[in-house]
């Protein structure tokens, strides 16, 4: 503890949010492979929708420190397996990772439950009175 009161806790979403970043940088670059195998009925428009798909991606992963950047994730998921209608293994991918969001939005929901209820370690350790010498 300082003369001004306990230490502020650490942000624990701090850490969550770059999964978030990370799940959405490995994402784009398996929608970019998915250029290598867009059919040519698909053309200029397939190529153009499933790489701009892959940049929104980096750009999305660089803004989840923004309050509706998760919002942004999500939609980007959802165009994801909408891609799959030009190629059914994107889809097929989108709904993997859709499943692996799931799980980390399932572990974000935990830690603010935890954080509410104070039971998180940095919260529980501010509330220990400071140990001296004996």
């Amino acid at each position: 503890m300082s003369a001004d009161g306990p230490a502020p806790i650490p942000d624990p979403t701090r850490g969550l949010r770059g999964v978030f970043a990370a799940l959405l940088v490995l994402e784009a670059v398996v929608v970019g492979l998915a250029l290598l195998v867009v059919p040519a009925s698909g053309g200029p428009l397939g190529y153009a929708v499933i790489g701009g798909l892959a940049v929104a991606m980096v750009v999305a992963s660089g803004l989840q420190r923004r309050p509706w950047g998760l919002r942004l994730a999500l939609v980007l998921q959802v165009a994801t397996i909408a891609c799959g209608l030009l190629v059914p293994a994107l889809g097929a991918m989108g709904l993997v990772f859709a499943a692996v969001w799931v799980a980390v939005l399932l572990m974000r929901r935990d830690v603010l439950r935890r954080m509410e209820r104070g039971e998180l370690p940095a919260q529980q350790a501010a509330r220990r009175p400071p140990e001296g010498p004996s």
